[in-house]
């Protein structure tokens, strides 16, 4: 899979991930707009080229509270985010490139007061879906939003999603209609953080074209 060209897919208006990348940027708006007041610490997972977090901040009033962390393994995808960031004037981005399953990368950054899940529950399995979920709850500041994305393609794990999240202490702000064929979520942590475990690796990244129908 050739990843930098796969974003390509966002320069179609109508297309369903042009459509993702509208509502995500959105949501991302609106939990900057209800952050609290001070530095905010955002952290993003396969964070491709940062079209999300990057698509919002250069206009936002928070921008100049704002540090983050983009972490993606695709060193073209990295050098796109840093190009981007570096263009607007955003000195508190900061592009990784490395492991994004790798907990690790975001110690110093954790708690987050908004974690971005985009592009990555639709390329792992069932079962690292739910330890991703769980990690959350090590990455977020209380009151933290996770915004995170998946598809809907059968079987629809969008509901097992919500639940995973709901059990362990989020409640849920915001949902795409079940007739997105891309799902966007919102899940704010109203419980308290689990302290970080060095070392822990969350996920394997599969693709979503090598993962089995039954995944």
């Amino acid at each position: 899979m050739d990843w930098q060209k796969w974003h390509d897919r966002y320069d179609a208006p109508q297309s369903p991930l042009a459509l993702r990348l509208r509502a995500v940027q959105d949501r991302i708006r609106l939990a900057l707009d209800a952050s609290p007041p001070g530095p905010l610490r955002v952290v993003s997972l396969c964070a491709g080229q940062g079209r999300d977090l990057l698509g919002v901040l250069p206009s936002h009033p928070r921008r100049e509270d704002v540090r983050a962390r983009l972490v993606e393994l695709d060193p073209a995808n990295v050098a796109a985010a840093k190009a981007t960031a570096a263009a607007f004037g955003l000195p508190g981005v900061e592009t990784l490139a490395a492991d994004a399953a790798l907990l690790d990368h975001y110690a110093d950054l954790t708690p987050a007061h908004l974690v971005l899940l985009c592009g990555v529950l639709g390329n792992i399995t069932d079962a690292d879906i739910e330890r991703t979920v769980d990690a959350c709850t090590h990455l977020c500041a209380p009151g933290a939003r996770v915004i995170w994305t998946r598809h809907r393609n059968p079987p629809d794990r969008v509901p097992q999603i919500c639940e995973w999240f709901e059990q362990r202490g989020f409640t849920r702000e915001w949902l795409t209609d079940a007739d997105q064929v891309q799902s966007v979520g919102v899940h704010r942590f109203d419980a308290a953080p689990v302290p970080l475990r060095p070392g822990t690796r969350i996920f394997e990244f599969v693709g979503y074209d090598q993962l089995s129908p039954s995944r």
